[in-house]
């Protein structure tokens, strides 16, 4: 049910929720776009072991996602709601933790650089999840209905368009100096990025309002039982799980690969920029389309339409392999723009998947949900670290080598075409024929939640 005497859901909510991925942005798109140079050419460390550490860190984080939400969902609404309270008491050692991670001190041993990399970097994505969690989980409680969740989703993704066109236009011309990463330039990054996360934190905390509750699940819920069956049964959150990991896989891929495409294969680090940019712009080119083009055919056929897209023209790409940067970067864009679709709705999905547990169980644990689905993205960087780490490796990267062989060349082009293209293939196949809630479903899931919360309130009076 809606809190009492709370101001109506609007702009203000809406602007609330884009700056919290703002800010977690900043450092995500830092670390997953351009921590993999520079622990390879700053700490001089092999691109298989980096890619071990990712895997690792993102394994350890998913563990700490669920380890949150459980924590979040035993804790009791207070004066200023459930979530926005830890996103604030969190981010300050959230964003000290970020530049923690860009301290290079010239002269030390291998060992030294390698195991400062796990600590810091294992550290970051801990704190991480102690401000993402709660952000994520509080979208479902700023309100209850699908429309208005819609838009959420779509300012989210806003908010990580914005960080995008920063960190990625602005990073590689900080970082690099004649095509070479240079240690106290990414510093410099992190610490203007750093006061630029702490600042959107802030407005998130202030602009958002929770205002549904829904009613306490202490009277039912005795342990996990009771949720692990729920989260069993739970055939959309399955399928969202099984999307979103192998999303994240070709997406971070795709991220870790562009750096060593356009600084060896194109040798132009500055078209990096000009990628950044794009990636931002055909999201604010989408953006005004989501909510017409979802309330006619509803978010798993609008997301799915538009990932088989992308995956064709990726798929276009690796057939073109003479191609130079101009054509490229214009094909590439309109594979990000159709794979948008799916960016600026996912969290819709995630809300959606939130009541549906709660319609199985009676039980409302968001910050459970979330962590569950958060989990699964963990899970898709680790893999996808993993995988780009020895991926470079296997085709021959040499991280002293100022100039790569052909055959690693090549290589890392079809790293950056075919592979994302295959994944992004299996991601329609996922939304098509396993994820359930269509546009009809999703609006009756709605009208028997409500239906539902409503009785069991009838029956406690």
């Amino acid at each position: 049910m809606a809190m009492d005497k709370t101001r109506p859901f609007g702009m203000r909510d809406k602007l609330g929720y884009m700056f919290g991925d703002f800010g977690n942005d900043f450092f995500f798109i830092l670390v997953s776009s351009f921590l993999m140079v520079y622990y390879t050419d700053v700490f001089g460390i092999n691109a298989a072991i980096v890619g071990g550490l990712f895997t690792v860190a993102r394994l350890w984080d998913a563990v700490a996602d669920v380890t949150w939400g459980r924590f979040i969902d035993t804790r009791k609404a207070g004066k200023n709601g459930k979530f926005r309270p830890w996103i604030f008491r969190m981010s300050f050692p959230l964003v000290i933790s970020g530049v923690l991670m860009f301290v290079h001190i010239p002269g030390m041993s291998d060992g030294f650089y390698l195991a400062y990399a796990f600590v810091s970097y294992i550290l970051w994505g801990t704190l991480y999840s102690t401000v993402n969690i709660p952000y994520g989980s509080m979208a479902s409680v700023i309100t209850s209905s699908p429309v208005e969740r819609t838009s959420l989703s779509s300012y989210r993704g806003l908010g990580a368009a914005l960080a995008g066109i920063i960190v990625n236009a602005v990073t590689p011309l900080i970082v690099f100096v004649d095509n070479q990463a240079v240690g106290s330039r990414f510093l410099l990054a992190a610490i203007i990025f750093g006061v630029l996360s702490i600042a959107c934190y802030m407005a998130c905390v202030t602009m958002s309002t929770e205002r549904v509750v829904a009613p306490e699940n202490n009277k039912e819920s005795k342990g996990m039982g009771k949720t692990v069956k729920g989260l069993v049964k739970n055939r959309p959150l399955i399928a969202l799980l099984l999307s979103s990991l192998t999303f994240m896989v070709g997406l971070m891929l795709i991220g870790t690969v562009n750096v060593f495409l356009f600084k060896d294969y194109f040798s132009n680090t500055a078209a990096l920029s000009i990628v950044g940019v794009l990636q931002s712009a055909v999201t604010f080119i989408a953006m005004p389309l989501v909510k017409p083009l979802v309330s006619k055919f509803g978010k798993k056929e609008l997301a799915s339409t538009g990932i088989l897209l992308s995956a064709a023209i990726y798929l276009l790409l690796y057939f073109l392999p003479n191609i130079t940067v101009i054509p490229f970067i214009v094909l590439m864009a309109f594979a990000m723009f159709f794979y948008t679709f799916f960016n600026l709705v996912v969290w819709a999905f995630v809300t959606d998947v939130i009541d549906y547990h709660e319609y199985l169980t009676g039980l409302r644990e968001d910050g459970t949900v979330y962590s569950i689905y958060s989990f699964s993205r963990k899970v898709g960087q680790a893999i996808a670290g993993g995988i780009g780490g020895v991926a470079l490796t296997a085709v021959g990267y040499n991280e002293t080598a100022k100039l790569q062989a052909g055959e690693t060349l090549d290589g890392i082009y079809m790293l950056s075409t075919l592979v994302p293209g295959l994944i992004l293939l299996a991601v329609f196949l996922v939304l098509t024929f396993l994820y359930p809630l269509s546009k009809n479903r999703t609006n009756q899931l709605a009208a028997d939640l409500a239906e539902k919360r409503q009785a069991k309130i009838d029956a406690e009076k």
